[in-house]
């Protein structure tokens, strides 16, 4: 285990390869820990002649869990956002950016090609809008601007995410039987389900989990930040937006309508991936990362 201070907070990171190469941040999604960007996939990244860092957001893994920080009410959240206030939430996705431009301070890294999927995405899109100097090359996977109006997640998916765990304490077979439950039901159609490595992912969460209530107030964050479409315009690291084709969470639309608004993005609609990088795409996606970081920016 690695840890780094970095605003405050305690974040916890792994490499993979040299750390002379040019560097490849990649950045978790809502609620889940950096062991998500397997083993492999970081390895095989590494072999193409990149420093792979692998972190975990706030309130995830082995980073700080704000646990005196109160679980959000979500009933008040959507009451301000319906009548057009900022809620008041312990953090938003720019907090969520500023950490992982100290995780790069705080490792010498200048520049590197982000990489982030689902919320990790919006704050990949953030770091390229806000901080285009730190910036190689952007990767959005499987993500969204967040803008009114653009496809929502699956009603029956929405319900999954929002009902409660087991409490692995108490039950440990049950939480993992409720995690693998919504692993599957967001999996794309075109590759073969993996129970044991999902199951296998989950027990080792177990393990570094630190605290409770961070998937709540991560989700707080992304609301309360906002649409990040009028952002992009901003953005002029080489993009390339990845969505799989079955993504029950988050559509593919939401994918496109954010290469739509990159200029020179590049989008790719992966047929039969859900909202999960399975192993049987390890070798395409980090085909299409490598090809994207080695293009001229606009």
């Amino acid at each position: 285990m690695s840890t780094l201070d970095a605003n405050g907070l305690s974040l916890g990171y792994d490499r993979f390869g040299d750390a002379g190469d040019e560097a490849v941040l990649l950045i978790s999604g809502l609620g889940v820990q950096r062991l998500r960007w397997a083993d492999s996939f970081c390895e095989r990244l590494a072999a193409q002649g990149f420093h792979v860092i692998r972190f975990d957001n706030r309130d995830a893994g082995e980073s700080t869990h704000l646990s005196s920080a109160p679980v959000p009410d979500f009933a008040a959240l959507v009451a301000a956002l319906n009548a057009g206030r900022v809620p008041a939430v312990p953090y938003t996705l720019y907090d969520l950016a500023s950490d992982a431009v100290g995780l790069l301070d705080g490792l010498g890294v200048s520049r590197a090609h982000v990489v982030g999927r689902s919320m990790g995405g919006m704050v990949a899109q953030l770091l390229a809008s806000t901080h285009a100097l730190r910036m190689r090359s952007l990767v959005s996977i499987m993500s969204s601007t967040g803008h009114p109006g653009l496809p929502a997640t699956a009603p029956d998916v929405m319900a999954m995410l929002m009902r409660p765990a087991p409490d692995p304490c108490v039950d440990e077979a049950g939480f993992l039987a409720h995690g693998v439950a919504f692993a599957r039901r967001i999996a794309g159609s075109g590759f073969p389900f993996d129970e044991a490595a999902h199951r296998a992912v989950l027990q080792a969460e177990l393990i570094r989990t630190q605290g409770s209530g961070g998937m709540a107030r991560q989700i707080a964050a992304i609301a309360a930040t906002g649409s990040l479409r009028p952002l992009l315009a901003r953005v002029v690291a080489p993009t390339l937006v990845v969505h799989g084709s079955d993504d029950a969470m988050i559509p593919p639309g939401c994918g496109r309508n954010t290469a739509d608004h990159v200029a020179g993005a590049e989008f790719l609609l992966v047929e039969g991936m859900g909202h999960e990088v399975p192993a049987a795409l390890h070798d395409q996606l980090v085909h299409a990362i490598t090809t994207n970081a080695r293009r001229r920016a606009c």
